[in-house]
């Protein structure tokens, strides 16, 4: 064995023999930081998991066992139905949203299939148990154990057999086969590529909590968010008190399902209505108020969009969006401009998606559209009025996925008008007390809200 240094990039892990100021591959500045790694020659010890043969897959069954839910409905949507077993996923999120606080109230629900065991690398346990305290949670099969070192973790876990692990967080987890610090990109890899062997030798369902960057981005190599089975995100906004957890990986789920939790003294409280949640604080014939229907993952959500526009105070008119992305909110207001007519352009334009969620699907184009139309013309949509759809740069309004989905959910509501794009018109059944408007065009829209 023989030691050398090399240069490792804590955003990407590109690693070089000599440092840079900046990386080549992220292009990050100052990211390079000396690493210590030890050269082994000869044949890799082979993992503990590595002796299984081969088998055909009409001979490997699956039966319901293999899920298990937690009783966290929220979480179990999410994760697609519920735990599976020997599985391995990441949660990240903005420090203080909540992370700590899911895992260690679902870890209570799981202690009911057998011991839990929580490894806290951040925090002493007495600290853990005063946050157990105020979330009122005591299972006498939830283990705590504060330990940094991974060899230490993985001997406890061996010796307890727990039926879940949860490591918070695996940037403060180290490993002795590595100089390098805790949470450089090295140590990173590493435990993360030893607890996935253990999850899966041990059929172990394993959880592990990452830190994020200042762009959002889970910390660490890009390859953990591969190696993980699930990746979830916690989102949420410090001034609202509700908090999502978005699923944007998931190789045993739907892909961008959503779970809403509200955040209240006692711990993190699931909302199993979040459209009424959303709109109940909308003001009553307010100009520039819209409601438009969403999917996320599986759920139809009904969510208030919120347009301000107003006579540019500057040369350079600003285009401010909060929950939407804002090259889409330009796009609109451009085909605004040459197709329907109205002067935008020369305006400051600001949307919002209120309630602090963020909606990346096209079919609220048409939403977003009767938004900034209605403030622009200060005139109010009527307020029992829902719509969706996705508007393309001719103009057109283009029919959009699961539109029955969406129109149950706005008669459930109460809603009694839905404007939609006239080709999901076609064996569309209609719900009663909802009137449904097909409509070909932006003009043609705007037409049947403001005419």
């Amino acid at each position: 064995m023989k030691q050398k240094t090399i240069y490792t990039c804590q955003q990407c892990g590109m690693q070089s023999p000599k440092w840079l100021g900046k990386c080549s591959d992220c292009g990050q500045w100052n990211s390079l930081v000396e690493e210590t790694v030890t050269v082994t020659k000869g044949k890799r010890a082979l993992p503990e998991n590595s002796g299984t043969a081969p088998k055909r897959l009409a001979d490997v069954t699956v039966t319901t066992e293999d899920r298990q839910e937690c009783g966290f409905a929220e979480f179990d949507r999410v994760l697609g139905g519920g735990v599976v077993t020997g599985s391995f996923t990441l949660i990240g999120g903005d420090p203080g949203i909540g992370k700590s606080t899911l895992l260690l109230q679902a870890a209570e629900r799981w202690a009911g299939a057998g011991p839990v065991l929580y490894v806290t690398a951040e925090e002493s346990t007495r600290q853990v148990k005063l946050r157990a305290s105020r979330l009122g949670v005591s299972a006498n099969d939830l283990f705590l154990l504060a330990e940094n070192s991974l060899e230490a973790v993985l001997d406890r876990a061996r010796e307890l057999k727990p039926a879940f692990l949860v490591v918070d967080s695996i940037q403060t987890v180290f490993t002795a086969a590595l100089e390098s610090a805790p949470g450089s990109v090295s140590q990173v890899r590493e435990c993360a590529s030893r607890l996935m062997y253990y999850a899966k030798g041990e059929g172990v369902p394993t959880f592990i909590v990452g830190h994020v960057t200042k762009d959002g981005s889970i910390a660490g190599p890009r390859m953990l968010e591969h190696m993980v089975d699930t990746v979830l995100y916690f989102e949420g906004d410090g001034g609202h008190p509700y908090r999502i957890l978005r699923a944007v990986k998931n190789r045993y789920g739907s892909t961008n399902e959503i779970g809403v939790f509200e955040m209240k003294d006692v711990g993190l409280a699931e909302v199993t209505n979040p459209s009424e949640i959303f709109l109940a604080e909308r003001p009553e014939d307010a100009a520039g108020s819209v409601v438009v229907s969403a999917i996320e993952g599986t759920r139809p959500i009904l969510v208030e969009l919120q347009a301000l526009v107003s006579g540019a105070a500057y040369g350079n008119p600003r285009r401010t969006a909060m929950g939407i992305d804002s090259n889409r909110v330009s796009l609109l207001v451009a085909v605004l401009e040459k197709k329907v007519g109205y002067a935008l352009l020369a305006q400051d334009v600001f949307l919002n998606v209120a309630g602090g969620v963020r909606l990346n699907e096209p079919a609220i184009d048409l939403g977003v559209m009767a938004a900034l139309a209605s403030s622009h013309l200060n005139r109010a949509i009527p307020a029992r009025t829902v719509m969706f759809g996705e508007v393309g740069l001719a103009g057109e309004v283009r029919a959009v996925s699961r539109p029955e989905l969406r129109v149950k959910e706005a008669a459930r509501l109460g809603f009694d008008c839905c404007l939609l794009p006239a080709g999901n018109l076609k064996n569309l059944d209609v719900p009663k007390g909802i009137k449904l408007i097909g409509v070909r065009n932006a003009s043609e829209a705007l037409e049947h809200l403001f005419n």
